[in-house]
């Protein structure tokens, strides 16, 4: 189990499963984010729909609960992918308020998520993060963005906002916030059965059908069935090559001391990354730890998944060995727990949400590790389609992407341990040399992640 349930004292009690087939007007599959901001969305809209959702373990199980809270205001995937439907911008835009749009309801709802909106520090460790950095800066230029929405600080900017070692400066956007992954979790499945949603836990779904899924007690039949699986989306019949798990890995520390924070700064609530290929992602926690996470094994032959998520020793030595680069003073703090989740990737690393009136399917997902806000403003925009509403959020260029299907296997689990390999060696080579890699931006080019 990851620290954000086990800090909670573990998930609540588990709710009763299906036992028999059932009618419904929306049939959800997947109670994590996406599933529940669907939900509640829908419900609030339309109070009169019977809305139902059908879990395989307990609500906020996969990377709903074990994710680095990270209210990203940004899109993964190349922008150039999206412009091909419409306005980049706009869907930059979009979600750049959905950050706000997730406070406001967690103010409204009164669900204590220790939500702080203190922005991200993308920070340089080196010369060649530096230029990349800079390059970054220029693309979201280039691409709609102003300058408040990202700009570059000097090496004395960032120290004035934390001291990392080594850091040459940072970028820094403002549309990023800080939130505790299962206190949202907890606080929303318990605002969406207020509203009359049933949640069915203990209940896999087998495979999906027009305006059908099938579970173990029978089928469940329903105008739309909304396909909220994301990472898991292999398990489905049919879909094993639709998105890919890929693995990610986190430790948190216990809290720190007083002095020790002092030493570092970090003050306020930004979450941080470093500026690699291969990242890792830091947050301070609302009780004083700092939460890193990064590529641990990226990805598992047959896009197996590991339920129990398990971490190598590999894996915890590395984020360990970053956290006291980055940060010395945390050399003497112990590390109080190590886990694992999967994310859903899609073969061209950009998001995509859907509604087909004619089968009644919807879904949204592939959000590459992006999914804390991403999976709000996919529930607003779900909500609209489902009632056939026309409206600014259904026009968004991600809205009716249908990605390409992986490679079958061997072939894919062969191509991404080779990206992964070639990104290590890239981040290898721009250490040496203090400059970008030509090899990391070949990669680049290869996988379609930039």
């Amino acid at each position: 189990m990851g620290f954000w349930w086990r800090s909670l004292g573990g998930p609540p009690a588990p709710r009763a499963p299906l036992d028999h087939p059932l009618e419904a007007d929306v049939a959800i599959v997947g109670a994590g984010y996406t599933g529940l901001w669907s939900a509640y969305y829908l419900k609030r809209a339309e109070p009169s729909l019977r809305i139902v959702m059908l879990e395989r373990e307990f609500a906020g199980f996969g990377a709903s609960g074990r994710n680095g809270g990270w209210v990203s205001g940004f899109f993964s995937g190349p922008p150039r992918v999206y412009e091909r439907s419409g306005d980049y911008a706009a869907l930059q835009r979009a979600m750049f308020a959905t950050v706000d749009e997730l406070g406001s309801v967690l103010g409204e709802q009164r669900i204590d998520a220790d939500f702080r909106k203190g922005g991200h520090l993308g920070v340089a460790l080196g010369h060649a993060q530096l230029q990349r950095v800079r390059s970054e800066v220029r693309q979201a230029g280039v691409h709609g963005l102003a300058r408040e929405d990202l700009h570059e600080l000097s090496a004395a900017e960032l120290a004035a906002r934390v001291r990392v070692a080594g850091a040459l400066g940072a970028s820094f956007s403002p549309h990023l916030a800080r939130v505790h992954p299962a206190k949202l979790l907890r606080g929303l499945a318990s605002a969406v059965t207020a509203l009359g949603v049933s949640i069915y836990e203990q209940t896999p779904v087998s495979e999906i059908r027009p305006r059908e899924a099938l579970t173990p007690a029978g089928p469940v039949r329903a105008r739309w069935v909304l396909r909220a699986t994301e990472g898991y989306t292999c398990g489905l019949k049919g879909l094993e090559r639709a998105l890919v798990p890929m693995n990610s890995s986190m430790i948190v520390t216990e809290p720190l001391s007083e002095e020790t924070w002092r030493e570092i700064g970090w003050s306020g609530a930004e979450v941080l990354s470093d500026s690699a290929n291969v990242y890792v992602y830091l947050q301070r926690t609302g009780d004083g730890r700092i939460a890193i996470g990064g590529r641990g094994v990226p990805y598992r032959f047959g896009s197996r998944t590991d339920g129990a998520g398990q971490t190598a020793p590999s894996t915890i030595a590395s984020l360990t060995e970053k956290l006291h680069e980055m940060f010395p003073a945390t050399a003497g703090v112990p590390i109080d727990h190590a886990w694992s989740g999967v994310l859903g990737v899609p073969r061209d690393w950009c998001m995509s949400v859907a509604a087909d009136p004619a089968t009644g399917l919807a879904w949204a997902g592939g959000y590459v590790g992006e999914g804390v806000a991403a999976a709000n403003l996919a529930g607003r925009t779900l909500r609209d389609l489902i009632l056939g509403r026309r409206s600014e959020l259904t026009a968004l260029p991600w809205v009716g992407r249908a990605p390409a299907r992986w490679e079958p296997e061997p072939l894919r689990w062969a191509a991404i341990q080779a990206v992964y390999a070639l990104y290590r060696r890239a981040d290898r080579d721009e250490r040496r040399a203090g400059r970008l890699s030509r090899l990391g931006r070949l990669v680049d080019r290869a996988s379609g992640r930039h």
